[in-house]
């Protein structure tokens, strides 16, 4: 990963007209404290974590977000249109007894890290919606990965997991049925894209120009690809905060204190 962000050094620092240092983090936990700190200046947070460098450490503002294809639901596949926004689903096998949320009580459920929008955050509060709780009502298992989950699932670890849309693609080389073997129990609310955040006390000059410098690269054939390669971001727009609102209730209904 560190070496995919080189090309992207170079691109960004010849736009901005000074050295720039990109480097990858362990976690999100590590950007949003580096930035409180004055550590660094930029970060790609994912909306959890977004919200909380914003509302809670004060360190972040939104300067852009990302757009990705969307997914068609029935095929997994992209789209040909760029959406800020995607979903999260919760998977079981296709053979699976469990036909709605209320069937998952009492059930293996393979989840990501609690601060992952897709992998728990969003999935978590709408069983809770549903009146299951999602710490006492189900038997959560943390998996790593989402592609980790879909194959934890196919092995019968797990009776269902929650995912990013549509997380089987990760496996499909190694599957190339996956999409025969399971099925898709529940769609989320739509969850905004990953940011582009920058320090809180950047004056606004710098700010127009690390956004256009953004817009500029994924404008060009190259710079797209360097990006997408990262990120698999395919382009970006400016970011409003009123996007993240949903975040930040959907965070208190699983009890995260990010504001």
């Amino acid at each position: 990963m560190e070496a995919k962000t080189k090309p992207l050094e170079k691109l960004l620092g010849d736009r901005l007209g000074i050295p720039v240092h990109v480097t990858v983090s362990p976690d999100y936990n590590t950007i949003v404290e580096a930035m409180a700190s004055k550590q660094v200046d930029v970060g790609f947070l994912p909306p959890n974590a977004y919200v909380l460098a914003h509302d809670k450490k004060k360190a972040a503002d939104l300067l852009l977000q990302a757009q990705r294809y969307g997914i068609k639901d029935d095929t997994g596949e992209d789209t040909t249109e760029k959406v800020d926004f995607y979903k999260a689903m919760i998977v079981v096998k296709k053979d699976s007894p469990i036909q709605s949320l209320q069937d998952l009580k009492g059930k293996k459920i393979g989840w990501q890290d609690v601060t992952s929008s897709a992998g728990y955050v969003f999935p978590a509060a709408e069983l809770k919606k549903e009146g299951i709780d999602p710490d006492k009502d189900v038997q959560g298992v943390t998996i790593k990965g989402h592609d980790a989950a879909i194959m934890a699932l196919l092995n019968g670890q797990v009776d269902a997991v929650a995912v990013f849309q549509d997380a089987r693609n990760t496996v499909k080389k190694d599957v190339p049925d996956v999409f025969e073997k399971t099925r898709v129990l529940h769609y989320t609310a739509k969850i905004p894209n990953d940011t582009v955040s920058v320090r809180n006390d950047m004056d606004q000059s710098w700010r127009d120009k690390i956004s256009q410098a953004f817009i500029d690269i994924t404008n060009d054939a190259e710079g797209a690809q360097i990006i997408k390669d990262i990120y698999t971001h395919v382009g970006y727009a400016k970011g409003d905060d009123k996007n993240f609102d949903p975040v930040r209730e959907y965070a208190e209904a699983v009890g995260q204190e990010i504001k």
